[in-house]
């Protein structure tokens, strides 16, 4: 059975996002950082991503996505205005659907990734999550985009804490029961 993983670049005070929009700010200047975050992904090769509403493409699309095997890997987008797939290997579903989740965790091999808050809000509130995986960035925001959706609760067990020379902290979560 594979896992739902949820990461990722996030401020000390947990937004992936600025008010603004702009994530510019968590675009680590370390190649340890990006060596790092490539080796927690080898080996998804089925990520969930979002498409938000303006269809602005920041969702696996960013410029720092350190991910070299993005457009090899199949996909799930969840998009309600996207006509046709950006990439091969790329399905598009209209509704996130818990149980279709479910039944692909339980059929697929290799672990997925969830990508994107507001996608991921749906499968924590689901339940569907199994491990979280920050990447702090030492800078305050103040606002934005939360990493966390509001009014849920968890309890969560660290399995791994990384320190880079620029500031930046991974911390890997896994999810226990309440």
């Amino acid at each position: 059975m594979a896992k739902l993983i949820y990461g990722m670049i996030t401020s000390l005070d947990g937004y992936t996002q600025d008010e603004h929009g702009s994530f510019g700010w968590g675009a680590p200047e370390d190649e340890g950082v990006h060596s790092y975050i490539n080796e927690l992904v080898v080996g998804r090769h089925l990520p969930l991503r979002a498409e938000d509403v303006r269809d602005d493409g920041l969702l696996g699309d960013r410029a720092h996505d350190p991910r070299p095997t993005a457009e090899a890997a199949e996909k799930i987008v969840y998009s309600r205005i996207l006509a046709e797939p950006r990439s091969a290997r790329t399905r598009i579903e209209r509704e996130f659907d818990p149980d279709a989740v479910r039944r692909l965790k339980a059929d697929t091999q290799h672990d997925i990734t969830v990508d994107g808050p507001e996608l991921a809000a749906q499968a924590i509130r689901s339940g569907l999550v199994d491990e979280f995986q920050m990447i702090l960035c030492p800078v305050v925001v103040g606002g934005g985009k939360r990493f966390f959706p509001d009014g849920v609760r968890m309890n969560l067990e660290l399995v791994e804490q990384r320190r880079f020379g620029n500031g930046v902290v991974v911390l890997r979560y896994a999810v226990r029961d309440l």
